[in-house]
């Protein structure tokens, strides 16, 4: 959905900013004199002495009680929407499907949540690890995984990373049809009391 929102806003900024930078053009120079083309009759830029904002645009309704909270208004909500949309730029994307080759030509698509938990469960069934949490990035033809793994406190990295590697993400890999699954492991140890010794 943020694709389709990046491309909607991309586009009727862009197109705005075109027909703006054409209109002001095409005032500054003379070209509806010069082309003997006639505008509308509130055409604000008809020729090159003409400004943008005259001062009575400026100041028409400064003196208006509803304009400065209409005005500040806008501005927040204006606001607000670009630090969602810069939020949402920062945000790392979740994978929503991979395309599983069926070997028809037409190919079957696996939903990345269902991936993901499947992955998980099996990744917290291995002994030494706690907790997992798996989330799938990448294109829906070359996915990757970002793979979180809360070690129990006996637990030691290096086997549980070769179990790792070779049961649950080996059997995604495979389960899903794919030629390579590359994975990003960030590991962390379960804490615990320290237990007294007599």
């Amino acid at each position: 959905m943020l694709r389709t929102v990046n491309r909607v806003l991309t586009g009727l900024a862009g197109l705005a900013l075109l027909l703006l930078g054409l209109a002001v053009l095409a005032g500054g120079l003379d070209l509806p004199h010069r082309w003997s083309v006639s505008l509308p009759s509130g055409w604000p830029w008809a020729g090159p002495d003409d400004v943008l904002l005259t001062r009575e645009d400026r100041t028409r309704w400064r003196d208006e009680g509803w304009w400065w909270p209409v005005l500040i208004a806008a501005l927040a909500v204006l606001v607000v929407l670009t630090l969602w949309w810069l939020l949402a730029q920062l945000r790392r994307h979740r994978l929503g499907e991979v395309l599983v080759e069926s070997g028809d030509g037409a190919g079957a698509l696996l939903r990345g949540r269902a991936l993901e938990d499947v992955l998980a469960a099996e990744a917290e069934a291995l002994p030494g690890v706690d907790r997992a949490r798996v989330t799938l990035t990448g294109r829906r033809t070359e996915p990757r995984l970002r793979i979180g793994l809360l070690l129990a406190a006996h637990a030691e990295p290096g086997p549980e990373l070769l179990r790792l590697r070779g049961e649950a993400i080996e059997h995604a890999r495979t389960s899903s049809g794919l030629d390579r699954l590359p994975a990003e492991v960030r590991l962390r140890s379960a804490r615990h009391r320290a237990e007294r010794v007599n």
